[in-house]
This record gives C-alpha cells, structure tokens and sequence, in this order.
C-alpha cells in the first residue's frame, strides 16, 4: 500500500521556476517504480509530462523538453521535478503515478502568471 504526496507548487511568474516533490510511504521497493508526472489543467485532458525510471532515465512532454528535468532520490522515496523557463501554459494541477500500483497523489498546483 503506497501513498503518494505531491509538494512543491504554487505561484510564479513567466520564466521562473519551480521543484516539485512527490513523496511516497508504505513501500518497500519504492527503487524499482518507473515514476510518471501528470499534469491537468481546466478544460484539458491530462498530460504526460514526464517520466522517470528506477534507473533514473527520463523522458519528456515536447512541450517541456529543454525546460523542465526529472530525478529521483530513492533513499528518500522522494522523485522530483525541477521546472525552468515556466509558462503560463504550464499552469496546471502536477500529479505523480504509479502506474503499477494505479497510485496517485493528490496533486499539486502550479500557477504561473505575471
């Protein structure tokens, strides 16, 4: 049973940045999870992001290539999300999954406005 906490959001403007943090607990091999990054704005689907590997190999949204990075501290059972050059297309709630557990977080918001 693993439970899944997102942190790091809040309110920024165009060409800043922010590092969000998913923190997980209940798991014992929270190293071998691939670890994916959503997003979901009003009036959209949900979006991949990003995705971040237990080997800590990383892939990307085009639309955040260049910009934003993923990472993992798996002492921790912590994966992160460093997001540069912000948007407000970015704006958005920032979710993290497992997807072999169908575990979600309950999200963090990202707002970025001038």
């Amino acid at each position: 049973q693993v439970q899944l906490v997102e942190s790091g959001g809040g309110l920024v403007q165009p060409g800043g940045s922010l590092r969000l943090s998913c923190a997980a607990s209940g798991s014992t091999i929270f190293n071998l999870f691939t670890i994916y990054w959503y997003r979901q704005a009003p009036g959209k689907q949900r979006e991949l992001v990003a995705t971040i590997r237990s080997g800590g190999i990383t892939t990307y949204a085009d639309s955040v290539k260049g910009r934003f990075t993923g990472s993992r501290d798996n002492a921790k059972n912590t994966v992160y999300l460093q997001m540069n050059s912000l948007k407000p297309e970015d704006t958005a709630v920032y979710f993290c999954n497992v997807a072999a557990l169908a575990a979600w977080g309950q999200g963090t918001q990202v707002t970025v406005s001038s």
